[in-house]
C-alpha cells in the first residue's frame, strides 16, 4: 500500500472530517483528498454498512474501496456520552466537514452549520441530501434511484410500458462531483477572507439540473418527451444496433454527418426527404433512419461496421461488457486505469481518477481498514496516548490494532 505524504499537493494542510455514507459525501472527501488534504472517516466502531456493498473480500466491497480512497478511519461510538467530547476536538481541530443527513438528523447529532460554528467560527460544512434542505421531503431518506425518479429521468428511459433506471449511479458521483467543486470554492473563499460558509446540495438537484434542458424544453410548452428506447431525441440516427456477433452504438449529429451516413448505407435520398431536413426532424423520425441503420449492420461484424464508420468520422463504438472494458485498449493505454492492491486482496483491482493536472498529483492511499490511523488522527486533536488507550478501554473508539469482527464475505 502507497503511504501519502500529506504535506503534498494542492489541499495540502486542510484537514476534513467526512461523516459521509455510500457514495457521494465520501466520494466528494475522497476528491479532496486525491489533492492532498488529510481525510479523516468517521464511522461507528464495528463499520459502517457501506463498507460490505459489492463484496470483493471478509473486509470491504467494492463501493467502500473505490469512494474511500486517500483516507483514515476513526470509529467513534457517537451514541457514547464521550463521544461528543472526541467530536468536538476534531471539529476544533479540522477546516471542513462532509456529511450526507436530512437536516433535523444533523442537528441531533449536532454536526449542523450553527452548532459547527459555535466551535469553530470558520468551519466549511459541506452537506449532502437526498431532496434539499426544503420541502415535504426536506427529512427523507433517498438514493440515486428516488434523485432519477424525481428528476423524470427514469421516465424517459426504456419503454412507455416499462421504464428504467441507469444501471450505474450518475446522480450519486454527479453529486459528489458537484460538492468537491463547491467544497473547493468554499475553501478558496476561506483563503482570501477568513469566513466559512456552508455548502448544500442535493441528489435531487444533480438529478434536475441533468434533466434541465429536456425540462426547459417541456415548460416552454414546445414538446413533451416520452421514452424511446435508445434513440436520441434530438438528432438521427442516434441508437443501438446489433451486429453479426455484438451491439455498438452510432450517433449521427449535424448535417455533414448526417449526409456521409446517407452514402454509407446507400440510401442518398433521405436527403430530399424533409422529415430529416434538420437534427431535430431526424430525431423525431429517428425510427426511420435507425431502420436502414439496422438493415445495414444485420449481416457485417462490429469490427468491420466501426471500421466503416469510424472512416467516415462517424461517432460509434462497440458495447462492451465489464470484462471488455477492463481489456479494451483505449482504456489501458490511456493510463486511466491505475492497477493496485488493497483490502487484504492478493490481486490487483483498477482505480480510476476523473481527472489529470499538469503537476504531480500526491501518491494514493487505499481505503482504509476500520481504525487504521485512528491513534494518529486523535493524536493530531490533542489527545494523548493514555487518553486515546482510555476512549479504546471505555468503548468509545476502536482502534486498527484491535479491529471489530470482521464480517464474512456472504454476510
Amino acid at each position: 500500500m502507497k503511504v501519502t505524504d500529506m504535506t503534498e499537493g494542492t489541499l495540502a494542510g486542510i484537514r476534513v472530517l467526512d461523516f459521509g455514507r455510500y457514495i457521494a459525501a465520501p466520494y466528494c472527501a475522497s476528491l479532496l483528498g486525491a489533492l492532498g488534504a488529510e481525510v479523516i472517516r468517521v464511522e461507528p466502531p464495528e463499520g459502517n454498512d457501506d463498507r460490505f456493498v459489492m463484496p470483493v473480500s471478509p473486509e470491504a466491497g467494492a463501493m467502500y474501496l473505490h469512494v474511500n480512497r486517500n483516507k483514515r478511519s476513526l470509529p467513534i461510538d457517537l451514541r457514547h456520552p464521550r463521544a461528543t467530547e472526541v467530536t468536538h476536538r476534531l471539529v476544533r481541530n479540522a477546516d471542513v466537514v462532509i456529511a450526507n443527513m436530512v437536516p433535523k438528523t444533523l442537528a441531533k447529532v449536532g454536526l449542523d452549520y450553527e452548532a459547527l460554528r459555535r466551535l469553530k467560527h470558520d468551519i466549511i460544512l459541506t452537506n449532502i441530501t437526498a431532496y434539499g434542505e426544503g420541502g415535504p421531503q426536506r427529512d427523507s431518506i433517498g438514493f440515486d434511484g428516488t434523485g432519477q425518479a424525481m428528476s423524470g429521468a427514469i421516465h424517459l428511459s426504456g419503454w412507455e410500458d416499462q421504464p428504467f433506471r441507469a444501471a450505474v449511479s450518475y446522480v450519486d458521483y454527479g453529486t459528489a462531483l458537484a460538492s468537491a467543486f463547491a467544497t473547493l470554492a468554499a475553501i478558496h473563499e476561506h483563503s482570501r477572507t477568513g469566513r466559512g460558509q456552508e455548502v448544500q446540495t442535493s441528489l435531487l438537484s444533480t438529478a434536475l439540473t441533468m434533466m434541465n434542458p429536456i425540462l426547459i424544453e417541456e415548460a416552454s410548452g414546445q414538446r413533451s418527451r416520452t421514452p424511446i428506447g435508445n434513440r436520441s431525441p434530438i438528432a438521427g440516427p442516434s441508437d443501438i444496433f446489433a451486429t453479426s456477433d455484438g451491439w455498438i452504438i452510432v450517433q449521427v449529429i449535424g448535417q455533414q454527418m448526417f449526409e456521409r451516413w446517407t452514402l454509407i448505407v446507400g440510401a442518398p435520398h433521405l436527403l430530399d426527404d424533409p422529415r430529416f431536413a434538420d437534427d431535430i426532424g431526424r430525431g423525431e423520425h429517428g425510427a426511420v433512419l435507425s431502420a436502414f441503420m439496422k438493415d445495414w449492420c444485420r449481416g457485417r461484424s462490429s469490427a468491420e461496421c466501426l471500421a466503416t464508420l469510424r472512416s467516415a468520422r462517424i461517432p460509434c463504438s462497440p458495447i462492451l461488457s465489464p470484462a471488455e472494458a477492463l481489456a479494451e485498449p483505449q482504456n489501458r493505454e490511456n493510463g486511466f486505469l491505475d492497477w493496485e492492491s488493497g483490502a487484504g486482496l492478493a490481486q490487483q483491482l483498477p482505480f480510476l481518477l476523473p481527472f489529470r493536472m499538469a503537476g504531480d498529483l500526491p501518491a494514493s492511499n487505499a481505503a482504509p481498514a476500520l481504525g487504521q490511523g485512528a491513534r494518529e488522527v486523535l493524536r493530531g486533536a490533542g489527545f494523548s496516548n493514555m487518553e486515546v488507550d482510555a476512549l479504546r478501554d471505555d468503548g468509545v473508539i476502536s482502534l486498527a490494532e484491535e479491529p471489530a469482527r470482521a464480517r464474512s464475505l456472504a454476510g
